[in-house]
C-alpha cells in the first residue's frame, strides 16, 4: 500500500508540471486527477487546521462584497407523473410551487444544515421550476452583500426544492430521481467569477 502511494505522488509530480496550464492559477499543495486525465495541482483546504481538524473559516478581516450563485437540478420522473404534475393533479397540490418555496426557506437556514458555513445576509433568493419532457428542472439564485459566497445557499435551495417535488409526486411514482445538483455559476469573491461550461463532467 506504500508503494503504491509512493507511486502515485510521483506520477503527480510527473505530470503536474505539464497540466499547471490547464489548472486554475494559485492553488498548490495538494494534487487532484481531472476525469479527462489532467493533474491540477491545488491550495490546501480551507476548511482544515494544520492538526487536520475541520474548522469555520475566519473572515473577519474580508470586506463586505456583492457575490451571486445559481445552482441547478433535475427532477425526472414517468411521462403519468409528469402529466399529472404538470396539470396540478398531484395529491398534494401543486408541486412546483410549494418547491420554490421550500427552496426559498432552506437557502435562509444553511447556516444551520451545513456546519462550517456562515450565516449571511441573503438580500435575494429565487427558485425557479421549468416542467420539460422528462421531468422538472430547478434552479436557485442566491444573492448577498457579504465576505463570504452564496454557492451552499444556492445548492441547498435547489437540492431541497428537488426533494420537495418527490414529496410532492411520491404517491404516484416512488421511482423519481433527483440528478445533476450542481453549481452553475458564481460572482464574487477572491477566486473570482465562474460559469459552468456544457463540457464539464
Amino acid at each position: 500500500m506504500i508503494l503504491a502511494e509512493i507511486a502515485l505522488e510521483v506520477k503527480y509530480k510527473k505530470h503536474a508540471l505539464l497540466s499547471r496550464r490547464r489548472c486554475r492559477p494559485g492553488r498548490l499543495t495538494v494534487y487532484n486527477i481531472h476525469p479527462s486525465g489532467a493533474v491540477c495541482v491545488m491550495k490546501e483546504l480551507s476548511h482544515v487546521d494544520e492538526h487536520g481538524r475541520v474548522r469555520m473559516v475566519d473572515t473577519s478581516a474580508k470586506t463586505l462584497s456583492f457575490r451571486r450563485a445559481v445552482a441547478s437540478a433535475r427532477v425526472l420522473m414517468s411521462p403519468d407523473t409528469l402529466a399529472a404534475l404538470a396539470s396540478r393533479l398531484t395529491p398534494k397540490g401543486d408541486p412546483l410551487e410549494a418547491a420554490r418555496l421550500a427552496g426559498i426557506m432552506a437557502a435562509k437556514k444553511t447556516s444551520e444544515l451545513i456546519p462550517l458555513c456562515h450565516p449571511l445576509p441573503l438580500t435575494h433568493i429565487d427558485v425557479r421550476a421549468i416542467v420539460n419532457e422528462d421531468g422538472v428542472h430547478l434552479e436557485a439564485e442566491v444573492a448577498t452583500n457579504a465576505q463570504t459566497g452564496v454557492e451552499m445557499e444556492a445548492l441547498t435551495g435547489v437540492a431541497i426544492a428537488a426533494l420537495t417535488v418527490y414529496d410532492m409526486c411520491k404517491a404516484l411514482d416512488k421511482g423519481i430521481r433527483i440528478t445533476e445538483v450542481r453549481l452553475e455559476s458564481k460572482t464574487g469573491g477572491k477566486s473570482g467569477d465562474y460559469q459552468r461550461e456544457s463540457s464539464d463532467f
